[in-house]
């Protein structure tokens, strides 16, 4: 069982794909849905009021604005909107509200049992060597190498306060991450042919022509360049079919060298 506490959803951090960085799971949701219905949206927008006061409501779009209800402020907030503004007001907001608006209109319930949670990994083990070559870059267009270290994130539906077992899901994770241990990453498309145990790769970089003949057993072709990000989201693919069912999405940190890497966040499409 594990034994550090649960983040909750409150203390996990979301990121449109604007780069807003977002308060709640709610706020993504609707950011994601605006998204989807290729609605032009402004996150924290401040908007002047009929009485004269200046507030800033969650998200406005062309037709009109939402404000999402997480606390009794929140209330406060969107009925003094809706009364002093010619623009539609939609808010969305927990059941436990309900009693406090339900005289107001253009109210949307969602109710977050169970709850949402997230938790994080992060081990010695959960490290790898590699050597790649990013040909659009010029300092990195010659074959070097890196050793990286990485982070999980796991979000989902938590039962009896538990998203996944810690031993669980170290385990999966060391298992991915093996996987990426001392390999050669590149971009499939500089692939020029192959045999049976050979891929030979070839390219004209920053540093000239490149012509190289590697084992396939040590490398890895990636659909896209070999950047940290590419790497992360390539975990997230490998991770995503060993999760339980309750996880609905991963985050993938991998550190690159000192204070520098990549996060890459995605939901989990069964």
């Amino acid at each position: 069982m594990a034994e550090s506490p649960t983040i909750l959803d409150s203390d996990f951090k979301y990121i449109d794909k604007k780069g807003n960085l977002l308060r709640s799971r709610t706020e993504l949701t609707i950011a994601q849905m605006l998204t989807f219905l290729e609605e032009e949206y402004e996150y924290d927008y401040e908007i002047s009021l009929k009485n004269g006061k200046t507030v800033k409501i969650d998200f406005k779009t062309k037709k009109g604005l939402i404000e999402v209800i997480d606390n009794d402020e929140d209330i406060k907030k969107y009925t003094e909107i809706k009364d002093n503004t010619e623009d539609k007001v939609m808010a969305v907001g927990h059941p436990k509200y309900s009693a406090k608006i339900k005289e107001l209109e253009d109210i949307v319930f969602y109710d977050k049992t169970p709850q949402t949670g997230s938790i994080f990994l992060e081990d010695p083990s959960f490290s790898f060597d590699y050597a790649h070559i990013l040909p659009l870059v010029e300092k990195c267009s010659i074959l070097h190498g890196h050793t990286s270290s990485v982070m999980v994130e796991l979000v989902g539906q938590m039962k009896n306060n538990l998203l996944v077992d810690f031993g669980v899901a170290k385990k999966i994770i060391k298992e991915v991450v093996n996987v990426f241990d001392h390999k050669f990453f590149i971009n499939r498309k500089y692939l020029k042919k192959e045999d049976d145990s050979h891929y030979q790769i070839q390219f004209d970089g920053p540093k000239g022509m490149f012509d190289l003949q590697v084992p396939k057993n040590t490398t890895y072709l990636l659909e896209g360049e070999a950047t940290v990000e590419n790497l992360s989201s390539e975990i997230i693919k490998l991770l995503a079919p060993k999760m339980p069912s309750n996880v609905e999405a991963i985050g993938v940190y991998i550190y690159e060298g000192y204070n520098k890497g990549s996060h890459i966040i995605s939901n989990i499409s069964r």
